[in-house]
C-alpha cells in the first residue's frame, strides 16, 4: 500500500475519533500538531476543527502555493489595517458564467484575454454587462462574482442578487 493511501487511511481513522476526545486530549493534540499551546480561550468546537484541519494538512498536504500567498497577503492587509482592495482569484479560461436577467439567460465564456458572448470578445465583464443591460454596471457584480454592498448591509426584502424584485419576476 502506498504511503499516501496509508496516511489518508490513518487520517480518516484519527478524524473519526476526534469527537470522542476530551478537552484536555484535544489541547494535547493541538500541542503535538502545532508545536505550541492552544489559547485557553478557544472553544472545544474550534479546537476540534483546528486539530482536524491540521491533521489533514499533515497527512494529505496543505494549501497550494498560490493560495498560501493569497492568505499571507490577506493577513498582511489586516495586520496593516489597510482598507485597500484585495485581489480576487482570477477566473480561469474556459469558465462559463451564467446570468439570468429580464427573463433571458446569458452565458459568457472566460477567455485568456477577455470574455466571449455571442461570438464577440469583450475586454472586461463591465463592458459586457453594459452591452447586455444598456446601462453602466459593475461586471463582477452583475455576474454575481462580487456581493452588492447595499444589499449586504440592508435586511433582505425579497430582492434578487442584482436588485430585481423577485415578486415582480413571477
Amino acid at each position: 500500500m502506498s504511503r499516501a493511501i496509508q496516511d489518508a487511511t490513518a487520517c480518516r481513522g484519527a478524524l473519526a475519533r476526534l469527537p470522542q476526545l476530551s478537552l484536555r486530549e484535544l489541547r494535547q493534540q493541538w500541542r503535538v500538531l502545532y508545536k505550541a499551546e492552544a489559547s485557553p480561550h478557544l472553544s472545544r468546537a474550534l479546537l476540534l476543527r483546528a486539530v482536524a484541519y491540521r491533521m489533514q494538512e499533515v497527512a494529505l498536504g496543505g494549501l497550494r502555493p498560490q493560495r498560501q500567498r493569497q492568505v499571507r497577503q490577506f493577513a498582511q492587509h489586516l495586520k496593516d489595517g489597510q482598507e485597500g482592495r484585495i485581489r480576487r482569484p482570477e477566473l480561469k479560461p474556459g469558465t462559463r458564467l451564467v446570468r439570468e436577467w429580464q427573463g433571458r439567460t446569458y452565458e459568457v465564456l472566460v477567455l485568456d484575454d477577455g470574455f466571449s458572448w455571442q461570438g464577440m470578445t469583450y475586454r472586461s465583464l463591465s463592458a459586457l454587462a453594459r452591452k447586455i443591460t444598456g446601462t453602466a454596471w459593475s461586471g463582477p457584480l452583475f455576474f454575481g462574482l462580487k456581493p452588492n454592498r447595499t444589499s449586504a448591509l440592508k435586511p433582505s426584502r425579497g430582492l434578487g442578487s442584482a436588485g430585481e424584485d423577485s415578486d415582480a419576476a413571477s
